[in-house]
């Protein structure tokens, strides 16, 4: 597939548009995606890393329109530093997920953003709202504990971050990643209507109630895969990733290796494993 191209603005919908950031990695795929809500003024959700040429190629699409808030879905790196410039530019509030930075040494995705400060921090269902487009919070911590997806009720569309993503799995590595939080958001979106997903990363989700169920289908099988593993006897995690990962790329071992921890902690929490000096075992 051909990649889109950065720093032009897209349009999506008559409500929705994207700029690409020129951000592309194994963990961001052809970049981080900010997308722009409304027509008279705007809503611009996840304004992406701070690097000059997507500020400006977000300040291009703006068009001098007023921005009502700049939203913020988590506080990686790839995600809200662009916030600042933004805002200053625009003179918008910064709104949305609640400040947080964790210190979770080494790894391959976006480390957090220790400088995001919120103008007004979103509980679930709180909104903030332009002409003609409205933006409710659905808290749908996993990925991180601090992430929100937002629901635009007049496109039936829900910006979905990172917690569903348009061409890969959801990174979950503690300790801030939570498999037993993502399974249950994944459920929460499950259990909405909504007609497609904008993710900060790969193209809209058009079958959104499919590709959830897709998405629990998955991490149901990697629980049956590392109790299977673990039914021939006790192993350590890089045992595990080598069994159940053959061929995985380098870059991506340590967050395999992060999510097959976040699912022993969430078997762990069901008492169906337990771990001795690094060993896990079936129970």
């Amino acid at each position: 597939m051909e990649s889109p191209p950065t720093g032009a603005c897209i349009a999506l919908d008559p409500l929705v548009a994207r700029v690409l950031a020129p951000n592309p990695s194994p963990f961001t795929f052809t970049g981080t995606q900010t997308h722009l809500v409304g027509t008279e003024d705007l809503a611009v959700i996840d304004p992406g890393p701070d690097d000059s040429a997507h500020i400006d190629a977000l300040i291009a699409a703006i068009a001098g329109r007023p921005v009502t808030a700049i939203l913020i879905t988590h506080t990686h790196r790839d995600h809200s530093p662009a916030s600042r410039a933004l805002a200053a530019a625009t003179a918008a509030p910064i709104i949305g997920c609640a400040p947080l930075v964790v210190d979770m040494g080494p790894r391959g995705d976006a480390a957090f953003d220790g400088d995001y400060a919120p103008d007004r921090v979103l509980a679930d269902g709180e909104s903030v709202s332009g002409s003609g487009w409205t933006l409710s919070a659905v808290s749908t911590p996993g990925h991180t504990s601090n992430h929100l997806a937002f629901a635009l009720p007049e496109a039936g569309a829900l910006f979905s971050g990172d917690h569903v993503m348009g061409w890969s799995t959801t990174v979950v590595m503690p300790p801030d990643g939570d498999m037993t939080a993502y399974l249950a958001s994944l459920e929460k979106l499950q259990a909405r209507d909504d007609r497609i997903y904008f993710p900060a990363h790969g193209e809209p989700v058009t079958n959104p109630a499919q590709h959830v169920r897709h998405l629990l289908g998955h991490r149901r099988q990697r629980e049956r895969q590392i109790l299977t593993v673990l039914d021939a006897g006790p192993a350590t995690i890089p045992a595990m990733v080598a069994a159940m990962y053959p061929g995985l790329d380098a870059r991506l071992q340590a967050a395999a290796a992060g999510s097959v921890l976040a699912h022993l902690i969430d078997l762990d929490g069901r008492a169906l494993v337990r771990c001795e000096e690094e060993l896990w075992h079936r129970i």
